[in-house]
């Protein structure tokens, strides 16, 4: 990848620039914990963005996204957000690195990326923390890893229409081989926790099932809502810390459906901490059987998975697979499976052949390696 960019950008610029990457992630176990003020257990993956960055003594960004073959220039006032979305990402993280004080200026660049689309990884995290990085190390900004994290969050939220948490951003930018990191999402107060699978006999794949049901409405709107209302009823800003027994005592005060969302997020709150407290004893077998728990809560409760990942992880059990559930918002996307070396193939080979069997196609395999987050080459 690294070679092709190479060639591409001393074609168009005539020259050489420095190179810079950062990754795509996954999240062990912590799902719509987020915006409940509780825990996330995410790690950076081998798979990312990398791009190849010059200063060009002007005031204009002139960008070429290798993947799409698509060149785009634009200035840094806020009047020259350019058309291309993907552009959308760059522009947004000089804009927010300007807000913040920062003063850059124009540069060449070429990047590509290994990110699986829509299987939940984040390649739009990845894009904006290489950049962030990038223009925070060119420019010698002094800006904090914090504050890096947050500026292409501010990017989604002001540049790109979404309003996402801190989560996918947090560990692009704070990635750490061999490390997952568990992020209090309410204080922002973060630890590493050793992960190497590897070292106990465990691999992690994902099985992307290569669907993305569109609900009606917005699916993820409602439940922030349900939780909302919970956290109200029980005198909180957020569900965090709440107990079973509080939610008990408001039951017939609360709709049924509300109920339900917050019964799942109280759990998987309590979840989060019995995997950092396994895998610190090296027990991966809790690890995983809290993962088979946060899926059917997922599944039951909150009510965002699918017919697709549902199939996944009952087939997962049924071969003794250690740990699978749905990774990310749900509706679609992918299964993260913790899986004994002796039963990966077997595994593999019965998922993709009973899921082809039902559903017409074959889940995208996709082995995971915790690595490093943003960094220059």
């Amino acid at each position: 990848m690294k070679e092709r960019i190479a060639e591409k950008f001393k074609t168009l610029f005539g020259e050489e620039g420095d190179f810079f990457a950062s990754a795509g992630r996954i999240n062990l176990i912590g799902e719509h914990t987020d915006y409940n003020g509780g825990f996330v257990f995410p790690g950076a993956v081998d798979k990312g963005i990398i791009a190849e960055i010059r200063l060009n003594g002007t005031d204009k960004v002139c960008a070429y996204a290798l993947d799409l073959d698509e060149y785009c220039e634009f200035g840094l006032n806020e009047e020259d957000l350019p058309n291309q979305s993907w552009a959308r990402y760059i522009f947004g993280v000089c804009r927010e690195t300007i807000k913040r004080g920062g003063k850059i200026a124009g540069f060449n660049t070429v990047f590509a990326g290994d990110v699986p689309l829509g299987a939940g990884m984040s390649s739009s995290a990845a894009l904006e923390s290489t950049f962030a990085f990038a223009l925070n190390y060119l420019f010698d900004l002094g800006i904090d890893k914090f504050e890096l994290a947050k500026i292409g969050q501010a990017t989604e939220h002001n540049y790109c229409g979404v309003n996402c948490g801190i989560m996918d951003q947090f560990a692009s930018v704070f990635g750490k081989k061999g490390n997952l990191i568990r992020l209090d999402c309410r204080s922002l107060e973060y630890e590493y926790f050793p992960f190497d699978p590897g070292q106990h006999g465990y691999r992690l794949v994902l099985l992307n099932s290569c669907v993305k049901h569109e609900l009606v409405g917005s699916p993820y709107n409602d439940r922030r809502a349900s939780c909302e209302r919970v956290a109200k009823a029980l005198g909180q800003e957020f569900l965090r810390g709440a107990t079973m027994e509080q939610l008990d005592a408001i039951k017939d005060r609360i709709s049924e459906e509300d109920y339900k969302r917050a019964h799942y997020v109280i759990g998987e709150e309590k979840r989060v901490l019995d995997v950092c407290d396994a895998l610190a004893k090296g027990d991966y077998e809790t690890v995983g059987k809290r993962m088979y728990e946060t899926h059917w809560g997922l599944s039951k409760d909150y009510e965002v998975s699918c017919e697709e990942l549902d199939f996944l992880a009952e087939t997962a059990e049924k071969c003794g697979v250690t740990g699978c559930r749905i990774m990310g918002g749900g509706f679609g996307g992918c299964t993260i499976n913790l899986v004994k070396e002796e039963l990966y193939d077997r595994f593999i080979a019965t998922a993709s052949e009973e899921f082809c069997k039902k559903f017409g196609h074959e889940p995208k395999v996709i082995d995971v390696v915790i690595s490093d987050g943003a960094r220059k080459l």
